[in-house]
């Protein structure tokens, strides 16, 4: 094993052709710029789940979960279409940095106006933000269109229109009345997934699997870092004004232990061996939503029930544990759907998860211990992952030893 783990580094250009990087290139790694891109979108990702446990904390449920579907795939698809896009094109000279950090500033611009969509049902902020991210990616397309031919030009010419029509579809969020705007969602949701599908029909995008891979899971880790960052300061508050460490204790530790776990099952795998064609890489990618979603709703759903512990939701005890315990199961089943069945030797560890995802939802039922139940349950799910994997490798069964060693929940 070389010593080195990054390319080496080119000297800042105010421009380059935006032509296509190998996918075979070596110790390709997300760039410091990526990193940046991704810390400034969870700021948005934290203002939704704020919204989120506040809609839950009052009893308003169904519009809360809504409002949060709808502003996450906005944030998660502009994220990914960058991410997507990155992995492929990423030629770092000076008009590249300026158009990504547009998007940035897009994305900050949504931030700002979602408590607007969710107190007031107000998507103007949000969609000029969302507007800002789309044209930029139009634009960094167009320059992918204007440095390349053939089929490729094509590919590319064909993004840049869809980003550009969608963007228009969802002009409906703020010219058509309320109960219109679920379905205009739906709708353009459809059509945004459509988009990559018809692009690369004739020529798929020379993405990078271990370096998208490696930005799923950066950006994962930043998820589960604002779920803790949002229960620790929860939790603080109610210590701090309410005095209740006892009935804080409990859901501080199961709440510590499900994001653990949460990371732990995540990364135990290598995914991007898996990620060999674009059927499998559009699967997996758009599965993420599910993943990052949940993954921030732990977060929310903590928030919710240290409210209730301290008396200052009008929800139930059962209502507050549920809002921890249906996300991580949806964690788990997530997880491994996405990850850990490809990875799995034999029945046994192939139920670890599912079962472990029927487990928490049980645990919705133990009242102020929910969430500590939750949380234990996790850690279990990570220790028999754990032995099954350590037997079956002691054994010398199931197949290739690399297969064996992944296998690991």
């Amino acid at each position: 094993m070389t010593s080195e783990t990054h390319s080496p580094p080119r000297p800042l250009r105010p421009l380059r052709p935006l032509t296509a990087r190998g996918r075979d290139e070596p110790h390709r790694v997300a760039s410091p710029l990526e990193l940046f891109f991704d810390l400034c979108f969870v700021v948005a990702i934290a203002q939704a789940g704020l919204q989120l446990a506040h809609a839950l904390a009052e009893g308003h449920t169904g519009e809360g979960v809504l409002n949060y579907a709808m502003l996450f795939f906005s944030i998660w698809w502009a994220w990914m279409n960058f991410s997507w896009f990155a992995s492929a094109y990423d030629n770092d000279d000076v008009l590249y940095r300026v158009v990504t950090l547009v998007q940035i500033a897009g994305v900050l611009v949504l931030a700002a106006g979602i408590s607007r969509a969710f107190d007031q049902h107000d998507y103007v902020v949000v969609w000029i933000g969302y507007l800002i991210m789309r044209l930029a990616m139009a634009t960094q397309w167009l320059r992918a269109a204007k440095d390349t031919a053939g089929p490729e030009r094509t590919m590319a010419l064909r993004y840049a229109g869809g980003v550009l029509l969608c963007m228009v579809g969802w002009t409906g969020l703020v010219v058509l009345p309320e109960p219109a705007r679920v379905w205009v969602f739906l709708v353009m949701v459809i059509a945004e997934l459509c988009v990559p599908r018809y692009a690369e029909k004739d020529f798929p995008t020379p993405w990078h699997p271990h370096h998208i891979s490696e930005r799923y899971g950066l950006f994962t880790i930043i998820v589960l870092g604002e779920t803790i960052a949002a229960a620790t300061v929860a939790v603080k508050s109610g210590v701090d004004e309410y005095d209740a460490l006892g009935e804080l204790l409990p859901i501080a530790a199961g709440g510590l232990l499900i994001v653990f776990a949460a990371w732990w099952i995540y990364f135990v795998v290598p995914i991007h061996g898996h990620l060999r064609s674009n059927k499998q890489a559009f699967l997996w990618g758009y599965g993420h939503y599910l993943i990052f979603a949940s993954a921030a709703t732990i977060g929310a759903g903590l928030e919710v029930a240290v409210t209730q512990a301290v008396g200052k939701a009008h929800i139930s005890t059962l209502a507050a544990s549920t809002a921890v315990t249906l996300p991580t199961a949806l964690y788990l089943l997530s997880v491994w759907a996405l990850h850990a069945r490809h990875y799995k030797v034999g029945i046994a560890q192939q139920l670890v998860l599912p079962v472990a995802a029927l487990l928490v939802i049980c645990c919705t039922f133990l009242g102020r211990w929910a969430v500590l139940a939750a949380g234990l349950v996790s850690a279990l799910t990570v220790a028999v992952g754990v032995t099954l994997t350590a037997r079956a490798t002691a054994g010398g069964s199931g197949g290739s030893g690399a297969g064996v060693e992944a296998a690991v929940e």
